[in-house]
């Protein structure tokens, strides 16, 4: 594969974040949590685990690992749309292949900066979605099994709820009965406690207010689907909530109680920056009106056992405020958006929250002494992280991970913590080409802190990791991030990685914007981007340039591999220059280099320019490159390889090893660049040998089978009609009608709709009534009716079922198929049936009539077709005892007798003696002599030809 020979680093990966959440982390766990452990290493490893299990009543669906706990569930009518904060999309082979009941498809869909996971149910099937040790989590319910609707909190008999005032001493309590499960918000805000239920009902309270002792006086009020209470109480005056199923208890005064559980708030900047709060039980978000105020808030009521939120947390769009049970926002903004997602609560804005960056929220630690400082940019990567002070590495590297690894033991329990000694040893691990290792440095500080997926330098610092270990799509996710919009090191970055991927205007222009910045990086870095600017300059038409650049790349004393990457882009400069021994001395050189990357594009150059020397003859080329395309494999090396390969196949007329070898490309390497091309030039070899010509000289089976092989690469529309009529009309001059049949019903039956299938059905049924099937004629014809087709081809196509009505012996049908059609197929048909009727005259008639003023033509002879009317007429005549009409034709006719292929028939037919006092022997004789069948066959054959311009 690409990249088989890699670097030594790799070879000794330990992945940092398993050493920093399980080896650091190993002695503190105790016997009953090595599960734990071993989740948490697993996580380490895959951003995204989905577990799947259920039972009969319905299926669970969990998302785990450090993104996978992190996802958003929403619904969009009968879509469960899961949003996972990666780009790169999960494994859901299993959801995909084998659905859960209820659902009808699963699917990914890529979104800005992550991935959508969505799940469509079938009618009347149903999705509950909340958050449980660590995972986010999907009950699905079949049609059959879908869950009864929550039921409604409903007052007990009579309507009302019951509620219980009671007061002791400097404290009061109210207790509601509900007589099913509710949800409840309980907190103080501008000298009251308010009560918020998320059901609608009367209580027993009196409406007109009552007074609790010391609290004050209680009032209370009914909206559409949810009930509120105010109860005015001094300032400092402690209030808590317990709960359980539909009994509230609020208690307002004495020593006051923390609820059960605390209400997790933490900021999410995977989209757009929101607050999410975490909220078992979390039901719906009530706005209301502070008569007192006259201002707008929520409360987000939860169903019990009770939970709070114990601090303010105030940002300039929304400030959370203390609750004893539930939570309550308030905002000056008018679009401000608090969605229930299972047990989360998410608080945001079209645009997100305004906040600072997540940097500014987090604590600062003195690095250790010496330790990688950060740079000037934000995707810039400094030589100087790579020094050892006077170490050896293995002590080095001891020293900056045990410093992260104390930030990550403190980060366990404060998101909060500082993480300087960690991006201080990230910064070690890719100054010194450990960028695997660097990478889970980095996850492992954003699990921890999700906050910090709004760091500019722990986002540009990932992209640059992700670049240099070929991670292109990642790399790219994290890099386009708009707080780096604008930083010419991203921008450096962004133009090696178009560069990459083969699109060179974004490429030069990238690398144009980040010129300020790469004299900065180290120097293997600063050959790499020349390297890769060059290629581009070269690719656009800009050789000074690529010239210019490629010296720059010369003087940097960069690795011997990443010099002999720049020599290969020199050749390909030297070859555009016109220097032809120059590039083949280079190409030749570098393909001896013991680097399979390196040497693969070297040979490979070297066999393109001695076969354009004629130094090398084409079978040893070809034989060259199928052992060089096994030596490097899935990336735009193997594409170029597999290209060059299927020309020579084809300068060789070996166009099934070719068309094999490019198809092949297209497919297995979709995505690199150049595949697309590829793709091209397969259709254009397959269009060659079918439309074009090429493939005339082959025997018509052989072509037929090469044909069939690779029939997927037929191009939909008029050129492929026309390949299938010209293979079809090589077989039908032979007699291979069943295969001509066949492949003009593969593409009636797959590939073509409306006009373009009714005129390849037509010929479809041509086909088989000269093969004398006219059931399968019908089929075909009747298959393939649509409206609106031109005028030309309905009669063609009527008098094609008329024929077929007529070889199944349905004579009235296939006269009322015709009906008043008197074109010439038309009357062959018709003349046909009268024929077979023993309407001697009828037919004799439209004999004569399909002559036209041929007998003016003395000189020319009759052709097949032409005679066999002369004899049918004459037939017809003397059959039906038409004696004026038999020596008309007979005057009109008898000139051509001695130049007739059959002579005596003719003779016989226009003999005035040859009526019935004749004897019926000869003529009958003579009748069944006469096949029009055959000459229309031949007919056939000739309109096949003329519209397939053979």
């Amino acid at each position: 594969m690409a990249g088989a020979a890699s670097k030594k680093s790799i070879a000794r990966t330990t992945v940092a974040l398993g050493a920093m959440g399980a080896v650091v982390l190993a002695p503190m766990l105790t016997p009953a949590l090595p599960a734990l452990a071993q989740e948490v290493a697993q996580a380490a490893l895959d951003p995204i685990v989905i577990r799947v299990g259920g039972n009969r009543d319905f299926t669970r669906v969990e998302f785990a690992g450090v993104i996978g706990a992190r996802s958003r569930v929403r619904r969009e009518g009968q879509a469960v749309i899961v949003r996972l904060g990666s780009t790169a999309a999960p494994d859901i082979s299993r959801l995909r292949n084998d659905p859960p009941p209820g659902v009808d498809k699963v699917e990914t869909r890529a979104v800005r900066g992550a991935t959508e996971l969505v799940l469509t149910l079938k009618a009347g099937a149903d999705a509950r979605s909340g958050v449980a040790d660590g995972a986010v989590w999907l009950n699905l319910y079949s049609t059959d099994k879908a869950p009864p609707p929550a039921a409604a909190p409903a007052a007990p008999a009579g309507g009302v709820v019951p509620v219980t005032a009671s007061t002791h001493a400097d404290q009061a309590t109210l207790k509601f009965q509900w007589n099913a499960p509710v949800g409840a918000a309980v907190f103080r805000r501008n000298g009251a406690v308010w009560i918020v239920f998320d059901a609608a009902a009367k209580l027993s309270l009196p409406k007109s207010g009552r007074t609790l002792g010391a609290a004050g006086e209680a009032r209370w009020a009914v909206g559409a689907d949810y009930t509120v209470v105010r109860v005015a109480a001094p300032e400092g005056m402690a209030v808590s909530a317990k709960g359980q199923g539909g009994e509230w208890t609020i208690t307002l005064g004495g020593p006051g109680e923390l609820a059960e559980t605390q209400v997790e708030v933490s900021r999410d900047d995977a989209a757009h920056t929101a607050l999410v709060a975490q909220m078992a039980g979390a039901r719906r978000a009530i706005w209301l009106t502070d008569p007192m105020a006259g201002d707008r808030f929520a409360a987000v009521t939860a169903l019990a056992p009770g939970k709070g939120y114990g601090s303010e947390r105030k940002t300039i769009d929304a400030t959370l405020i203390p609750t004893a049970q539930g939570l309550a926002v308030e905002t000056p903004a008018d679009d401000l958006a608090i969605r229930v997602e299972g047990d989360r609560v998410v608080v945001s804005r079209p645009n997100g929250l305004m906040m600072s960056a997540p940097s500014e929220t987090l604590e600062t630690a003195a690095p250790e002494a010496g330790a990688p400082t950060k740079a000037a940019y934000p995707a810039l990567i400094l030589s100087q992280w790579a020094d050892l002070h006077g170490m050896t590495f293995l002590e080095r590297h001891s020293q900056l991970q045990a410093a992260a690894m104390a930030e990550t033991l403190r980060a366990d329990t404060d998101p909060n913590a500082p993480i300087e000694a960690r991006m201080a040893f990230a910064r070690f691990l890719v100054g010194s080409g450990l960028e695997f290792e660097a990478i889970g440095v980095l996850n492992a500080i954003v699990r921890q802190s999700p906050g910090m997926q709004g760091e500019p330098e722990l986002r540009g610092l990932r992209g640059a990791a992700r670049a240099a270990i070929g991670r292109d799509e990642e790399a790219a996710a994290d890099l386009s991030s708009g707080m780096l919009a604008g930083d010419p090191s991203m921008n450096v970055w962004q133009g090696y990685l178009a560069s990459r991927r083969g699109d060179w205007e974004a490429a030069r222009k990238s690398f144009a914007a980040g010129a300020s910045a790469i004299d900065q990086f180290p120097e293997i870095w600063r050959a790499r981007f020349g390297t890769a600017h060059a290629r581009a300059a070269m690719e656009l038409g800009d050789l000074k340039a690529a010239e210019t650049l490629l010296a720059y790349v010369f003087s940097q004393g960069a690795p011997a591999e990443d010099q002999l990457a720049a020599r290969l882009v020199q050749a390909a400069l030297f070859e555009k220059q016109g220097q032809s021994d120059r590039a083949l001395a280079v190409y030749t050189a570098v393909g001896r280099a013991p680097l399979d990357g390196l040497a693969t594009p070297g040979r490979l150059g070297a066999i393109r320019l001695k076969l354009a020397k004629g130094q090398m003859k084409p079978e040893e080329a070809a034989a060259q490159l199928e052992t060089l395309k096994w030596r490097w494999r899935g990336d735009a090396t193997e594409l170029a390889v597999i290209r060059t390969l299927g020309d020579v196949y084809l300068s060789q007329g070996r166009y099934r090893e070719a068309l094999d070898a490019l198809r092949r490309a297209g497919k297995q390497l979709h995505g690199v660049s150049g595949s697309s091309e590829v793709q091209a030039e397969a259709a254009e070899a397959f269009r060659a040998l079918f439309l074009d010509g090429a493939a005339d000289g082959m025997q018509p089976i052989q072509a037929l089978g090469l044909f069939f092989d690779f029939r997927d690469m037929t191009p939909v529309g008029a050129d492929g009609d026309e390949m299938v009529r010209r293979l079809a009309r090589r077989l039908i001059d032979v007699d291979l009608l069943d295969q001509a049949a066949e492949l003009l019903k593969h593409q009636v039956d797959t590939r073509l709709e409306g006009v373009a299938k009714a005129s390849v059905a037509t010929d479809l049924a041509t086909v088989y009534l000269m093969d004398r099937q006219p059931e399968k004629a019908l089929q075909a014809l009747w298959g393939s009716r649509t409206t609106l087709l031109p005028t030309a081809m309905n009669s063609e196509r009527r008098a094609l079922e008329a024929r077929a009505l007529m070889d199944l012996g349905r004579f009235d049908h296939a006269l009322e198929t015709l009906d008043r059609d008197v074109s010439a197929p038309a009357q062959d048909v018709r003349a046909e049936v009268f024929w077979k009727q023993q309407k001697w005259a009828e037919a004799a008639r439209i004999y004569e009539q399909r002559l036209g003023d041929r007998y003016r033509d003395t000189a020319t002879p009759l052709s097949a077709d032409q005679e066999a009317r002369v004899v049918r007429a004459g037939v017809g005549y003397s059959l039906a005892r038409d004696a004026g009409s038999l020596g008309r034709l007979s005057r009109n006719y008898r000139p051509f007798i001695e130049k007739a292929r059959s002579a005596a028939a003719m003779r016989i037919a226009l003999d005035p003696l040859s009526g019935p006092e004749a004897g019926s022997g000869d003529l009958a004789g003579l009748t069944a002599g006469v096949d029009t069948f055959a000459g229309w066959v031949q007919a056939a054959k000739a309109d096949f030809r003329k519209s397939t311009g053979a």
